[in-house]
């Protein structure tokens, strides 16, 4: 078992060399719009779990995440060469590739978020004319001088 820190440490370097080899030495178009959003490793340090995600080329077009996944999966081996050579550990850990789903439930976040919005403004639209149920002034107004009940002297005798 490896330190805990070390991990953290050796999970960011390993990010930042698959980041820097897929834009400078993997020379697949396909990776062309893959972003690296983070990594994590193993306790015993012989596995790292890369994350990704595709930008789409434009606001309209899909993000290709299969043709993606299948350039990393052909560049694993490059990926994992440069890995060892710039972490310098013992074992080089294997790398696995998942796509992240971070954007995606930011989207649905933001969605719901755009729905709470719209919901809020109606209320405020429909309150804007309304009127409390029920009387102006719902609270008992002090008896007045005239309406208290006879002392208790007089109902006596």
């Amino acid at each position: 078992m490896a330190d805990p820190a070390r991990a953290r440490k050796l999970a960011k370097r390993i990010s930042q060399i698959v980041a820097s080899a897929i834009e400078h030495d993997v020379k697949d178009p396909r990776l062309g719009a893959v972003t690296i959003t983070d990594a994590r490793v193993t306790a015993d340090l012989h596995d790292a779990t890369v994350y990704y995600t595709v930008l789409g080329e434009s606001i309209d077009a899909a993000p290709d995440f299969a043709s993606a996944a299948a350039a990393l999966e052909a560049a694993r081996g490059v990926l994992r060469t440069k890995v060892g050579q710039g972490t310098g550990v013992r074992y080089t850990p294997t790398l696995t590739f998942v796509a992240d789903s971070v954007p995606d439930d930011a989207r649905r976040i933001e969605e719901l978020l755009a729905k709470a919005r719209e919901a809020d403004a109606e209320v405020a639209r429909q309150a804007t004319g309304a009127q409390h149920a029920g009387e102006p002034d719902p609270y008992k107004a002090p008896r007045a001088e005239d309406d208290e009940e006879p002392a208790e002297e007089e109902t006596r005798g």
